[in-house]
């Protein structure tokens, strides 16, 4: 089945409670859901400490010889006698796993399900050296190695894990599932498709000329480091709304930079510029028209200036699939003020891929 569809105005998260898997923690699928927007960190952390249906807790697992820093978020109650449906929430470049991904974690747990926020490699609270780095490959290689570490918790049920990511890492999250089938579904939320987002800018106007003079650059700045020269770093976003020069890139300023928003020491808005050439080589996307088997879904807003990387996604792909347009919608506006406008989708996408088969 192969749909684009539109949220209805004024559409809200009543009703989620039957959406829920039936075989976790339905009890906890109530009110909490259909809490108020969360539109800071500040606001976040009071409402998980004040939420007594899940609990969260740090985890570490291995991407090979890197510890991997992750949150779980899970029902409160969980009957750890059986298994559950899974779900790995990948963050942003730039972000990290107490921003928007513990959000939609959070959100997750409590319509049942096991949810995993984790802090990309060489990033955050995980290790890897150079620290800083966004290497496309290594943050796929993250998607699997989560699915690894869920496979190896006795209360997952390894035959429905799914996945899902905001901005970046809702690309890496597709990019994963294509050669994991052990993931059974994916989703993406305002899909950022980094290697497209590189070469082409924001709204994917760049030029060839404009490619090829920055990998020069970069080139030129590799062989600087590679004879002596400190790394260059470079910002994912303006450093502050101010010198933002589009409402869209106000807006990712605002939410990264602003202490009153999301700003987080983990997030520091800096990457090595010798990410820049893994980058421009790297596209999401690539063979999903054969190897993306397991359903898709992706989200985004009508106004955002990246629904590009989602249109393409959609078109590309040829398995079941739906793209889903938030009336209003911005890129930042699905990392908090309109998550609650994504979530019954994504419970709805959730509950039909990782339902328990009939016995």
């Amino acid at each position: 089945m192969n749909r684009r569809t539109a949220l209805a105005a004024g559409a809200s998260l009543a009703g989620l409670a039957a959406l829920a898997p039936t075989d976790s923690a339905g009890a906890n699928a109530g009110a909490s859901a259909t809490g108020a927007t969360i539109t800071s960190l500040a606001e976040f952390a009071r409402a998980v400490d004040a939420d007594s249906t899940v609990s969260r807790r740090p985890v570490t697992f291995k991407n090979g010889q890197i510890a991997m820093a992750g949150l779980i978020f899970e029902p409160a109650g969980l009957n750890r006698s059986q298994t559950h449906p899974a779900i790995i929430v990948v963050h942003p470049g730039g972000g990290c796993k107490d921003q928007t991904a513990s959000l939609y974690a959070w959100r997750l747990a409590q319509q049942g399900y096991i949810a995993l926020a984790y802090d990309a490699s060489h990033q955050g609270e995980s290790g890897g050296l150079p620290r800083l780095l966004e290497n496309p490959t290594a943050r796929v290689e993250d998607v699997r190695s989560a699915v690894d570490y869920f496979t190896t918790l006795p209360v997952v049920d390894r035959d429905r894990i799914a996945a899902m990511g905001i901005c970046a890492g809702g690309a890496y999250a597709i990019s994963a599932t294509s050669t994991d089938h052990r993931i059974k579904a994916v989703a993406g939320v305002s899909a950022f498709n980094m290697g497209d987002g590189f070469r082409k800018g924001w709204f994917g106007s760049g030029t060839v000329e404009e490619q090829l003079a920055t990998l020069r650059n970069v080139a030129g700045q590799r062989t600087a480091e590679a004879n002596g020269a400190q790394p260059a770093l470079l910002p994912y976003v303006p450093d502050s709304p101010e010198i933002a020069t589009d409402a869209e890139q106000v807006e990712v300023s605002q939410y990264y930079r602003l202490a009153d928003r999301w700003m987080h020491r983990n997030s520091p808005n800096r990457f090595l510029a010798s990410s820049t050439d893994k980058l421009y080589a790297f596209d999401a996307f690539t063979n999903i028209d054969v190897l993306l088997t397991q359903p898709l879904l992706l989200i985004a807003g009508s106004d955002a200036g990246t629904k590009w990387h989602s249109d393409r996604a959609y078109e590309l792909a040829t398995s079941e699939k739906e793209l889903f347009v938030v009336p209003g919608g911005t890129h930042m506006s699905l990392y908090d003020r309109d998550v609650g406008k994504a979530m019954p989708k994504l419970l709805e996408f959730f509950g039909k891929h990782l339902a328990r088969p009939a016995s």
